[in-house]
Order: structure tokens, then C-alpha cells, then sequence
């Protein structure tokens, strides 16, 4: 009979452990980690990207946003910052900038999650100061996209320039002479340009 009983009150606290261990009260959970970036760490953001905004240790203040139309996004305590034209660690560093007058040390990270912005670009590589994609526009050209890329460098082969785009799924050269526009105002050189266009500058043969 003792036996029974020593059985019993085994069974009894186990299911009270059991109980106990299910009612633990609510902790509160961090905001899951930022999920793996859509694009490389310079890519510059664009209209109707989508970003997660993440802000290490304040999971209220993280969120997934869309670039508006007017290249801006608003998260909690930052309104209408700037975001198309910066890199993802650029907008986080000014995002930060906001957060630090209402929360001590703010760490955030900005992920590109849907990179909508990748067709919509013009990119100039080669013998430009500053190699890099910028966001397309209406009415752009090769002029825009040379002063967004800090202009030729002193080895750049400006007239043996060329364009690069797709059409009809196939790449097509459009050779544009960049040093006659630049050097001698030859406009019939500022080519219009169209979302997508890589604008390649050789470098100079010595």
C-alpha cells in the first residue's frame, strides 16, 4: 500500500513539473535576425525595394518597409529619411544618427530583401572615379550617369567607350566617344540612356 502511494505522488509531481514547466511566464523575444541580403553590400537602393530594417536589441523599432515613389521609407521615431541613392550600411549609419536622440547606441542593419531596383538601373564601370549602379530615370543620360560617377579617370580611354544593352534579350554595343563630350561639348555624344544600360570605359593603351 505504501508502495501505491509513493507511485502516486511520483505521478502527481511529475504532472505538476510538467504544468509548471508549460506555465513559465512570457519572455520577451528578440526580433528575429535580419535575413540574408537580395544584393551586394554597394548596391545602391532604388524606388519599391523592399528593406528590413533592423535594430539590434529593440525589436519594436524593426520593421520591413518599401521605398515610396519619392525614394523614401519611414520606420518607428525616423520619418522621410532618404533612402534611394544610398548603399544599405549608408542608410543604416543615418537611420542610427535619428535613433540615438531617443535610445542609447543603436546598432541597425539595412537588408535589401526584394531588390526591385536592379532592372531599374545604370550602371558605369571601368575608367570612371567612382564604378558604381545609380538608379535610372526618366529622361537620363550618359552625361547623368558620368557626373554620378565622379567623371573619367586620367587613364580613361573616353572615345573607345561603349554601351552595353539589352535588347530583345540580346546584349547590343552602342559606342559613345566620351572625351569629345567631355572635352569638346560634342552633345550629339550624351547619349539617351535606357534602365539597364552598362556604360564600360576602357583604360587607356600606353
Amino acid at each position: 500500500m505504501n508502495g501505491l502511494k509513493m507511485t502516486l505522488a511520483a505521478i502527481g509531481l511529475m504532472v505538476w513539473w510538467a504544468c509548471a514547466a508549460g506555465q513559465a511566464p512570457d519572455t520577451p523575444q528578440p526580433a528575429s535576425a535580419p535575413p540574408n541580403s537580395a544584393v551586394s553590400a554597394d548596391y545602391v537602393i532604388g524606388p519599391s525595394d523592399v528593406l528590413n530594417v533592423f535594430v539590434w536589441r529593440n525589436p519594436e523599432l524593426s520593421v520591413t518597409v518599401p521605398v515610396r515613389p519619392d525614394g523614401r521609407v519611414s520606420t518607428p521615431l525616423v520619418e522621410d529619411m532618404v533612402a534611394v541613392g544610398k548603399t544599405p550600411s549608408q542608410l543604416a549609419r543615418d537611420i542610427e544618427k535619428v535613433l540615438s536622440e531617443f535610445i542609447r547606441s543603436p546598432q541597425v542593419n539595412v537588408i535589401v530583401t526584394t531588390a526591385a531596383a536592379v532592372n531599374a538601373q545604370v550602371k558605369a564601370v571601368g575608367q570612371v572615379r567612382t564604378p558604381q549602379g545609380v538608379p535610372f530615370h526618366a529622361g537620363m543620360h550618359v552625361l547623368d550617369l558620368l557626373l554620378a560617377t565622379g567623371g573619367l579617370t586620367d587613364y580613361a580611354a573616353g572615345n573607345r567607350a561603349h554601351i552595353v544593352r539589352n535588347q530583345n534579350g540580346k546584349p547590343t554595343e552602342i559606342k559613345v566617344k566620351l572625351a569629345n563630350l567631355v572635352n569638346k561639348g560634342d552633345m550629339t555624344q550624351n547619349i539617351p540612356l535606357e534602365a539597364g544600360d552598362i556604360l564600360i570605359v576602357p583604360e587607356s593603351r600606353f
